[in-house]
């Protein structure tokens, strides 16, 4: 349940986005990257650039996501968490990340997302993606 009392068909809906939008990601699917995502997005990265504004600069960051992973990456969500009001909500998640055969290693890093609900549907305004200080 959402700390507001909303309930759970929100936080279903942004939990059911927020997958698809990572296998998207997975299956290298711009149209599902892209859905649900405000024209007027804001991002911060990990790598540079390290914030980008509108769609389009929101876009670029992945055409260089898929240069550093040339093969079908591994994008998956290892923890999530969804807090929805009337209006806002926000996603937190734990992720990891494996790009290429060279980097089996992997990449653990951090998700917030910001979304606002337009009419009967959530729209990510703010995304950011972190990896913890060394």
């Amino acid at each position: 349940m959402s700390a507001t009392g909303i309930g759970t068909k929100d936080e279903s809906a942004i939990r059911e986005q927020i997958e698809n939008w990572a296998r998207a990601v997975e299956n290298k699917d711009f149209d599902g990257i892209l859905a649900n995502h405000s024209t007027d997005i804001l991002m911060f990265d990990v790598p540079p650039p390290i914030q980008s504004k509108g769609i389009e600069a929101y876009k670029k960051t992945w055409d260089l996501f898929f240069d550093w992973s040339p093969e079908k990456p591994v994008f998956e969500i290892q923890e999530m968490n969804v807090t929805a009001g009337n209006d806002v909500a926000f996603v937190t998640a734990l992720m990891r990340c494996v790009g290429t055969r060279e980097n089996e290693n992997g990449l653990d890093f951090r998700l917030t997302v910001g979304l606002r609900k337009v009419d009967d549907g959530w729209i990510v305004t703010h995304e950011h993606h972190s990896i913890p200080a060394e």
